[in-house]
């Protein structure tokens, strides 16, 4: 299993992956794919408007990409080192609290 941990860890095994997902290509962001549940839902909601309005331009923009069948030109792709995951530290505190609350509902009520 060690050899797995040092894969995951490999700065290169992980813009491999990146690359490959295939999202970059549509001007995408990690975080605009996310599956959308509860937690994720609010730390949406909790997220600045115009973090909100990047986002969604992104996403309509990548669906105009689709229906069109085609991608941005490869100069326009997110890169791996530029793509910053806007929503971790509002979907982390989201699931902390969420957590909180039911560990609180679990042993106290």
């Amino acid at each position: 299993m060690p050899i797995m941990k040092a894969l995951a860890s490999s700065v290169a095994v992980r813009r491999w992956a990146y690359n490959l997902s295939g999202f970059n290509r549509y001007g995408l962001h990690h975080d605009d794919v996310l599956q959308e549940n509860d937690d994720v839902k609010e730390a949406l909601r909790r997220l600045p408007a115009h973090k909100v309005d990047e986002r969604s331009f992104r996403i309509i923009r990548a669906m105009q990409l689709s229906l069109q069948k085609i991608e941005l030109p490869k100069e326009q792709w997110t890169k791996f080192e530029e793509d910053d995951r806007y929503l971790k530290p509002y979907l982390e505190a989201v699931i902390k609290e969420r957590e909180e609350k039911e560990y609180w509902e679990k042993n106290y009520y």
